[in-house]
């Protein structure tokens, strides 16, 4: 009788030790394709597509990402760089995975709103509001610094009241251009 109860207590053991070790699927966003961190830096384009100043802002290259939103749909994510100097923003972008681009709505609440740095050095209010526009993703379309193919990110911003973009001494219609690859994490690939 002792040896039974022992088999059925050890079966039952192994029964509950397989059940418990059944794993969950787990699903990915709906945005898996667009979301990523990305190491890109920030160019001023002459509207002839010229490129007037590889590093605009000043940073070098430097991560920005794109994720899901809370209602987890495919056609919205936010955009953020958290550390840009001048222009900070975390924006809400329209987003076709099945093109691999996006954009947001003309002037749209910049979550960081304005930029800390110009009200501090030039007592201005600017960069409340951003537009993004021309947003493209193409897998495999860059090649790293080490030389290994990654995703590559482009899109053009601007900003509310910039006092930058509408130097004088500029052509009438510049545009900024932020691009790059997909961090890879490596040393290697940090420009």
């Amino acid at each position: 009788m002792k040896k039974s109860l022992y088999s059925i207590l050890a079966l039952m053991a192994m029964l509950i030790a397989f059940t418990s070790c059944e794993k969950d699927e787990i699903e990915n966003t709906a945005t898996v394709d667009m979301a990523g961190e990305w190491y890109v830096h920030v160019s001023l384009v002459a509207p002839n597509g010229e490129e007037l100043d590889p590093d605009w802002f000043g940073d070098g290259y430097y991560n920005i990402t794109t994720s899901n939103t809370a209602a987890n749909i495919a056609t919205e994510m936010w955009l953020v760089d958290p550390t840009c100097y001048y222009f900070p923003y975390q924006v809400k972008i329209n987003a076709d995975p099945s093109t691999m681009t996006f954009s947001s709505a003309s002037n749209s609440e910049n979550l960081y709103g304005p930029s800390a740095y110009l009200y501090k050095n030039y007592e201005m209010i600017a960069g409340e509001t951003v537009t993004v526009t021309d947003g493209k993703i193409v897998k495999g379309g860059a090649k790293t610094q080490s030389g290994m193919p990654a995703d590559y990110i482009e899109f053009y911003i601007s900003f509310s009241d910039d006092p930058f973009i509408i130097d004088p001494e500029l052509p009438a219609g510049c545009k900024i251009k932020v691009s790059g690859h997909r961090y890879t994490g490596f040393v290697n690939d940090e420009m």
